[in-house]
């Protein structure tokens, strides 16, 4: 029986103000807090909002057969929470009705996957956390940004006890193979791969109000054809888009939304179900390794790294970039590592490319490539200049030193407070006695007031598990903060 796997991304573009070269050193904002916040309420206005209003009512006509899986950057959530919360809420209203699987991908959107893994490991633990937070789930399958992968990648992601991962079925990479079958990472056969059927996804997201196309207008009960004509051992059609596909791409008035809601019962007519990426890793078999090579990606037609690192120009800026990570997680300064995840989004790249095809034309407030890389280089200078300064005499040797200090003695407390908790746990057994919650130590009945601070301090110190959660906890607050007023 063939299963459709429905897919989405929610990811927004961090625009970056005009900044000269005189600015270096003396302004350490770099943010276009009127586009930013213009295009993320006109995103949501146009697609997020009724997309997912559409999304709900699919998943309330057809409860337990229709299924979607969707992802969302960390920095995407920032803009959300600060300018469309609304759309924060209806996809609380969509994982409610127990249709939706929310997916793991790096906080910042960025390419820390291919530049360092430590990082990587790192901002895809901060998403993870931020979608337990914001939806109860936990995330079991990983997306890349802009669907990158290799087999480097697939084996770092395996390692990080994902049990699937998404990828783009590329021509070069498949050859005669058909991305209607379910495959493995060739390091690690536990890692399973979801193939994007390129042709199918970009019926809906690219051709669909396309009047030059030969299938134009294209109607739901044509596309359900389409997927059941396809061999029989054809098991999982993956179909992966951007969201605001819905809305954007495919204006409102193209009927984009009317399509999609059809699009439930002609399948299942046809005996053709919905499964969330977990559903299809639990229950289909792989068909066998993969071999990936060269890292692939979603967009063009070549499926790989050219629009973002196909030019001098990008490459340079990227390696100065990631030069400085060890530094950045060294510091583990709130401001700098906003700063720093705002700075990697992938768009920074993208408006460098020299490719006639790329990004459509679009380059934000920039003229050319040229003057995108001249921007963007001068607010590095100035952010790489703020980072040295914090650290001007180390280099990358004892800052991966200090690192692993900071970690070890992070994991040294963790496995001291486990001990705790168990000689407590025996302890109140050999007293016949509940275990009661860690008490902090009782004030001196005598005491002056002027000693309550004193006593303060003491407790602090007795608990350094705690503290150590308060001083991680506190940061977020501020990042709110930061973020309303970009």
């Amino acid at each position: 029986m063939k299963t459709v796997c429905l897919y989405f991304e929610i990811h927004q573009n961090i625009h970056l103000k005009r900044y000269r070269f005189f600015d270096i050193g003396t302004d350490h904002y770099y943010y276009d807090d009127y586009e930013n916040e213009r295009s993320i309420t006109e995103t949501a206005e146009k697609s997020y909002v009724p997309a997912l209003e559409a999304l709900i009512d699919m998943a309330k006509k057809h409860p337990g057969y229709f299924k979607c899986a969707i992802s969302l950057s960390g920095t995407a959530i920032e803009l959300l929470e600060s300018y469309a919360p609304q759309v924060l809420e209806l996809l609380g209203e969509l994982n409610d009705t127990g249709c939706v699987e929310f997916l793991a991908e790096p906080y910042s959107h960025g390419f820390s996957s291919l530049k360092n893994p430590d990082y990587f490991r790192e901002e895809v633990s901060r998403l993870c956390k931020k979608v337990k937070a914001l939806f109860g789930q936990t995330p079991k399958v990983f997306r890349n940004s802009c669907l990158v992968y290799d087999d480097e990648i697939g084996e770092t992601v395996a390692s990080m006890g994902f049990k699937g991962m998404l990828a783009e079925g590329a021509k070069h990479v498949l050859g005669w193979k058909s991305p209607h079958f379910v495959y493995n990472c060739c390091r690690n056969p536990k890692l399973k791969l979801l193939l994007r059927d390129h042709a199918l996804s970009e019926d809906i997201s690219f051709r669909f109000n396309d009047s030059s196309w030969s299938e134009y207008p294209l109607f739901a009960d044509t596309y359900a054809s389409w997927i059941s004509e396809l061999p029989e051992e054809d098991q999982v059609i993956n179909i992966f888009m951007e969201l605001c596909a819905l809305g954007i791409f495919q204006p409102l008035s193209s009927n984009i939304l009317e399509f999609m809601k059809a699009l439930p019962k002609q399948l299942k007519q046809r005996g053709i179900t919905f499964s969330t990426p977990s559903e299809i890793c639990a229950k289909v078999k792989s068909s066998g390794d993969l071999v990936v090579e060269y890292p692939t990606s979603w967009v063009d037609e070549e499926c790989d790294m050219s629009p973002w690192l196909g030019n001098q120009m990008q490459r340079e800026a990227c390696e100065k970039l990631y030069s400085i990570t060890e530094r950045v997680r060294a510091i583990r300064d709130r401001r700098l590592q906003q700063d720093f995840d705002y700075l990697q989004a992938s768009n920074n790249l993208r408006f460098m490319s020299t490719k006639p095809s790329s990004y459509g034309g679009y380059r934000g407030i920039y003229d050319s490539p040229y003057d995108a890389f001249t921007n963007y280089m001068n607010i590095l200078g100035d952010f790489t200049a703020r980072v040295n300064n914090l650290y001007p005499d180390m280099d990358n040797e004892e800052i991966n030193a200090l690192t692993t200090t900071i970690a070890n003695m992070e994991r040294e407390l963790e496995l001291k407070d486990k001990e705790l908790q168990k000689l407590r746990a025996t302890l109140a057994r050999q007293n016949g006695t509940a275990l009661q919650p860690e008490a902090e130590p009782a004030k001196p009945k005598a005491a002056p007031k002027k000693a309550k601070p004193a006593t303060k301090k003491a407790t602090t110190a007795a608990k350094p598990k705690k503290a150590a959660t308060a001083k991680a906890k506190k940061p977020q607050g501020k990042a709110k903060a930061a973020t309303a007023k970009a």
